[in-house]
């Protein structure tokens, strides 16, 4: 056996495994983006839209608190801010989106926590 024999037999098994690799490769770069897509971008796009619905939910008199620590009512809602009262005469408007959690709804009743804190005062 000749080298250039040894070498053409070579790069014609190569070419062969390369292609079978190359299916292996794809198939693996597809389960990572499967993975990718159920454990990042779903659970994040789920979180944005529970988000976005309890921002278009908020209404004057809910408690809320921002996403700098801010906690206040909301007094009035425009179209892309809240005036948010943090004390009895003070007033800030807030963008909608800083808004992190609502601590109490104003037609519903307060939380369970808040009631045990005013009895023991």
């Amino acid at each position: 056996m000749t080298y250039e024999t040894f070498v053409l037999g070579m790069a014609g098994t190569s070419t062969a495994g390369q292609s079978g690799s190359l299916s292996q490769t794809l198939l693996m770069v597809g389960v990572l983006f499967a993975i990718f897509y159920f454990l990042l971008i779903r659970p994040q796009k789920k979180q944005q839209e529970k988000h976005k619905q309890m921002i278009e939910s908020l209404k004057k008199g809910d408690k809320i608190i921002t996403s700098g620590g801010i906690y206040g009512v909301v007094a009035n809602v425009k179209d892309k801010t809240f005036i948010v009262k943090v004390d009895d005469n003070t007033k800030i408007e807030v963008a909608k989106s800083c808004v992190s959690t609502i601590l109490v709804k104003k037609d519903q009743p307060a939380s369970s926590e808040e009631d045990s804190e005013k009895g023991k005062e």
